[in-house]
């Protein structure tokens, strides 16, 4: 049986840091696959759930370049990776949409930053992480 790893991605260091544990997560066991998600949402009011699905769908494409090199990484290495942005609801933690991810694929180990790219610094773990800990039923690893 192969293990699944997550590894939440927002482009800043520490999810940089998720990328480089999940490389070697892998490598201590033949098989593992590696799922690299973003969410991409907007924030701020939102008048017009339209407006709001678009600039969510401009920020994800902002992704992929990111993610097509993490995946070069990865191949290099023979590790079986799969890549997904997703555009979350500007309503709700993003980390709801990593644990779900995380529930629907059977993830064995989530890796998350304990801060993104948000721009509300929390004192001890950022928003997204802290969520992710307190609802996620998948084994944690969070980057400092």
């Amino acid at each position: 049986m192969s293990r699944k790893i997550l590894v939440a991605y927002d482009g800043s260091p520490l999810s940089r840091q998720a990328i480089e544990e999940a490389k070697q997560q892998a490598a201590i066991k033949q098989g593992a696959e590696v799922y690299v998600i973003a969410v991409a949402r907007t924030s701020g009011p939102n008048t017009n759930v339209v407006v709001s699905r678009s600039i969510g769908n401009e920020l994800a494409e902002h992704f992929h370049p990111q993610l097509e090199k993490i995946k070069q990484e990865f191949e290099r290495l023979d590790i079986s990776i799969f890549m997904e942005v997703i555009v979350g609801d500007p309503n709700e933690n993003p980390g709801k949409s990593i644990c779900n991810f995380a529930e629907e694929q059977g993830i064995d180990l989530i890796i998350v930053g304990s801060r993104g790219l948000g721009n509300v610094k929390k004192i001890i773990l950022g928003s997204v992480s802290n969520y992710v800990v307190q609802h996620s039923t998948s084994p944690i690893l969070i980057m400092k």
